[in-house]
């Protein structure tokens, strides 16, 4: 059985992602340029992985996609701590 979405679902900018923001002014504009929503599916797309190299492939990924014109990752069920019915995606 799923459990309901948390009724906050914003993640904390994590401090990769902080840094790598603040050393790429265009990428912070992209970035800028997102809704909140999109932000937060970016950051829980990139830090729901489990290895540290999976993390580093998407933290590279959301780099190239977002300077590329993408608004949010693809393929992505979505912050399962948003919608319960992504939840599925994740185990805990």
């Amino acid at each position: 059985m799923n459990k309901p979405a948390s009724p906050d679902f914003r993640h904390d900018m994590p401090d990769d992602l902080r840094a790598v923001l603040k050393s790429d002014a265009a990428l912070q504009a992209k970035w800028d340029g997102l809704t909140e929503l999109a932000r937060n599916e970016w950051i829980c797309w990139m830090t729901s992985v489990k290895k540290q190299e999976t993390r580093d492939e998407h933290l590279q990924r959301l780099q190239d996609d977002i300077l590329g014109g993408k608004r949010r990752p693809c393929c992505w069920p979505g912050c399962p701590h948003r919608r319960a019915s992504a939840q599925k995606y994740f185990k805990d």
